[in-house]
């Protein structure tokens, strides 16, 4: 693939994951990485959609700010900051390949199911524990490649929070956990000074979709959000068995 289209590639990545982030306050990695695993070596693209992802939560954090409960937010962050090490300790062992295929059915199956359920059962049990296992889980898949927002936005919904409950919980628990993940990508010799130029692409191509994001986000509904933000997980293991599973098919067949 030539240097122009794997630019175009990333420019579209960053446009289209950093609208989504604004939107619904998660799923950079999960966008970005539909776009990215096509065209980018699997070490740059998870130190890209970190990168993105974080510079997303800060735009996003600057502009929607309700909902705030440290109460609520405290036992998510603590998790995730336990979890961060070992996802980033996991990354060189792990088989990017059928970590994507694998996360990527569990979306597919469970998410629609969500979506059809009109009154989905929420969750009273295990209070901050329970919540501090979704962080640390979340804190894990975030020292693998970014995902920091995955499970803690699926547990946030089955705990029926409400909107801006939610997104409060889940933006600044991305902030906190993806400027750890950068630390140590960086710490780890991760990130190096070769990906800076890919960095200084992915920024300003995701400046003005994720502050449109964050604009419409205000104007939505409780039912519209919770639609969003299924629809958005389901698209995104949609996207990660698109891209894992041929690879592992041609394993296979080699």
């Amino acid at each position: 693939m030539s240097f122009d289209s794997t630019l175009l590639i990333v420019i579209a990545g960053a446009a289209v994951a950093g609208f989504v982030q604004g939107l619904s306050g998660f799923a950079f990695g999960m966008v970005a990485m539909s776009f990215w695993a096509w065209a980018i070596e699997p070490r740059l693209a998870a130190a890209m959609t970190v990168f993105g992802a974080l510079t997303g939560q800060l735009l996003a954090a600057a502009s929607v700010r309700r909902g705030l409960s440290w109460r609520r937010l405290w036992p998510f962050v603590a998790g995730g900051v336990a979890g961060i090490p070992l996802g980033v300790a996991v990354l060189p062992l792990l088989d990017a390949q059928w970590f994507k295929a694998v996360l990527g059915a569990f979306l597919t199956l469970w998410c629609p199911v969500m979506l059809m359920v009109r009154r989905l059962p929420h969750i009273g049990v295990g209070g901050r524990v329970a919540d501090g296992v979704a962080g640390a889980a979340g804190g894990v898949m975030g020292g693998i490649g970014g995902f920091t927002g995955v499970i803690p936005t699926l547990w946030c919904t089955l705990r029926g929070f409400d909107k801006d409950e939610q997104r409060a919980v889940i933006q600044n628990f991305n902030l906190a956990t993806l400027a750890m993940t950068m630390a140590a990508y960086v710490g780890k010799g991760i990130v190096t000074r070769e990906m800076l130029p890919m960095f200084l692409v992915v920024a300003p191509a995701m400046l003005v979709p994720t502050l449109l994001g964050t604009r419409l986000y205000l104007g939505i509904s409780e039912a519209a959000f919770r639609k969003i933000v299924l629809t958005l997980l389901t698209v995104s293991g949609v996207a990660l068995l698109a891209t894992s599973v041929p690879v592992l098919v041609a394993r296979g067949a080699g």
